[in-house]
């Protein structure tokens, strides 16, 4: 399966968790989805039969309320073949939680309380440089999710310890749970800012898969570390889903379901 396939199955999974379990933030689950299915289909290093492996690249998944896309990736890529994601997602006593959680395969950190993943990404890029592990770290986080001031605070540690095996990127669909970004807290000029932070700086339409796996592979002559700052839109894929502050919030109804799976067999065609 390309990524642009995968891509699309991971928003018709999304899809199908958020109206089958009445689950939210549909949103910005479609607007990561294709970052993750380049990250899993032509960038990272992993093994879907061994998610332990100690050589492997690691994900830190910020924006844990979006879980349903990156569960959606992780079933498609194979590492749930023991487990029953479409059924037990969001059950009593089951590990698909509705924020990610850690004891599910090929996750790395239960996350969902917004900023603490790029602290731990930073310790565990520190731990491997320490150790010469060439593993990369990659850390996704929304863009409402750098008002939280610890982000700022690993964004200054990254670089003062010259962690270029760490790639950071920013979801940057511009709408957060109370509104759109500039309206709330403004972060522009966002790339201005991590440039004055001493990171390297790649912008691209985070939907544009070949944009999104050449930013991956380039690698800078210095030792800063590196953040792709991708440009989405919230609910990308469903017409009516897109930049809309709602789903943020809401699940669908059955004939916005029908409607919505409609669209998205339509990519496909």
């Amino acid at each position: 399966m390309n990524s642009v396939i995968l891509g699309n199955q991971i928003r018709k999974s999304v899809l199908e968790l958020c109206h089958k379990k009445r689950a939210s933030h549909i949103g910005g689950a479609f607007s990561i989805a294709d970052v993750l299915a380049v990250l899993y289909s032509n960038v990272m290093n992993v093994k879907v039969d061994n998610p332990g492996w100690p050589e492997r690249d690691r994900l830190f998944y910020s924006k844990g309320h979006a879980c349903t896309a990156l569960y959606a990736v992780l079933q498609e890529k194979g590492f749930f073949k023991e487990l029953n994601l479409f059924e037990d997602y969001t059950s009593d006593s089951s590990y698909f939680t509705s924020h990610v959680n850690h004891k599910l395969p090929g996750i790395e950190l239960s996350t969902g309380s917004l900023g603490h993943a790029l602290g731990v990404a930073c310790g565990v890029a520190l731990a491997a440089k320490r150790q010469n592990k060439k593993y990369h770290i990659y850390t996704i986080v929304s863009d409402g999710e750098l008002d939280e001031g610890s982000n700022w605070e690993a964004i200054l540690f990254a670089p003062h310890h010259k962690l270029n095996n760490m790639t950071l990127i920013v979801d940057y669909n511009k709408i957060q749970s109370f509104g759109r970004i500039e309206e709330v807290l403004a972060l522009e000029p966002l790339k201005d800012k991590f440039e004055a932070f001493q990171w390297n700086v790649i912008d691209i339409d985070g939907h544009d898969h070949r944009a999104i796996k050449n930013a991956c592979g380039i690698k800078f002559d210095n030792l800063k570390p590196k953040v792709i700052i991708a440009h989405t839109v919230k609910g990308k894929g469903v017409s009516f889903m897109e930049n809309e502050l709602l789903w943020h919030y809401r699940s669908p109804s059955d004939e916005e379901y029908i409607k919505a799976l409609g669209e998205l067999e339509a990519n496909n065609a």
